[in-house]
């Protein structure tokens, strides 16, 4: 019944986060070279964002996102060497239909 409600109010032209690396909410033991996040429609790569900030709110990452030409629902951001800690990644995605989406998960590099 939900996804016919989502159908029924043009929901479905939203670019809805599918999955994401690292895993959202996962603990990972080795520090990740990059963020990559998958979703649900195709992305206009000049007004969607991806950011990886620490602990105290400080942007992370190299700041050179990218969303690929060949796989246009995946964005990616590269990062520096990471300290163990808790990381929080903010997105903001604006589908090829012009639906704008945002949220934030969270992963941990474990010591």
């Amino acid at each position: 019944m939900f996804w016919a409600l989502m159908a029924g109010s043009g929901a479905s032209g939203h670019a809805f986060l599918d999955h994401a690396e690292p895993p959202v909410g996962s603990t990972v033991r080795n520090a990740p070279a990059r963020v990559e996040v998958w979703f649900s429609q195709d992305l206009e790569p000049a007004f969607s964002t991806l950011r990886v900030l620490d602990s105290a709110g400080k942007q992370v990452d190299k700041k050179d996102k990218s969303v690929p030409e060949r796989d246009r629902a995946r964005m990616t951001v590269s990062l520096p060497p990471l300290a163990p800690g808790r990381y929080r990644v903010l997105w903001r995605a604006l589908s090829v239909d012009t639906h704008v989406t945002e949220g934030d998960f969270t992963f941990e590099l474990a010591p």
